[in-house]
């Protein structure tokens, strides 16, 4: 009798795993219907993208990060620490230099500047606002309140829509609401309109 239980149970668990089975097949379509029109093209373009990225596969292989450094030479630089920020190491001896040509929205060019590293926005942070930054509500499930997090000056909140940048000789530099043009190579825009001189 225990032996004819097992043997009904062990088919009804067969069938169920190949019904499963063959609803994956059919792509999870309502009786094997083949898709059509803005889902097909949805679906074809997920795999396109898919095989894509197995080809060329986002580089795990980077083992520094120059954001990141001028993030934190930011941070000793507006703390009002900046013998910390000349002096932060890198372990790049030779930091990319670029060339940033700064713009009004209006197009008049506010100056041209040599570039340690590169230009980065100031919405680039080192940490994220909150334990939960992908939740904007004040509880997660009923039991777990987001936690907003300070930045690493002890501030909350966020920062402008700007770039910032530090020149070779560690001038730092901030904009905001401005359009930045960012190359490897020296570049010539007349008539800037701010210029800025003066010895730290």
């Amino acid at each position: 009798m225990k032996t004819r239980n097992i043997r009904k149970s062990i088919a009804i668990a067969l069938a169920v795993i190949v019904a499963i089975v063959l609803l994956l097949a059919l792509g999870g379509s309502s009786c094997g219907t083949p898709q059509s029109g803005a889902a097909a093209d949805a679906s074809k373009t997920i795999d396109a993208g898919d095989k894509l990225q197995d080809a060329q596969s986002t580089p795990t292989d980077i083992s520094y990060s120059i954001p990141r450094y001028l993030l934190a030479k930011r941070a000793y630089f507006l703390s009002g620490q900046r013998d910390k920020a000349n002096a932060l190491p890198s372990p790049i001896a030779d930091l990319p230099l670029g060339y940033a040509t700064i713009m009004t929205s209006s197009g008049a060019v506010i100056g041209n500047f040599p570039v340690i590293g590169m230009v980065v926005s100031l919405r680039t942070y080192l940490t994220p606002d909150s334990e939960y930054y992908e939740k904007n509500g004040s509880s997660i499930d009923g039991r777990h309140a987001n936690k907003w997090l300070p930045d690493i000056d002890g501030t909350y909140g966020e920062n402008a829509d700007g770039i910032f940048f530090f020149e070779l000789d560690g001038t730092y530099h901030e904009f905001i609401n401005v359009t930045a043009h960012y190359s490897d190579q020296p570049m010539k825009a007349d008539n800037p309109i701010l210029k800025t001189e003066g010895t730290q």
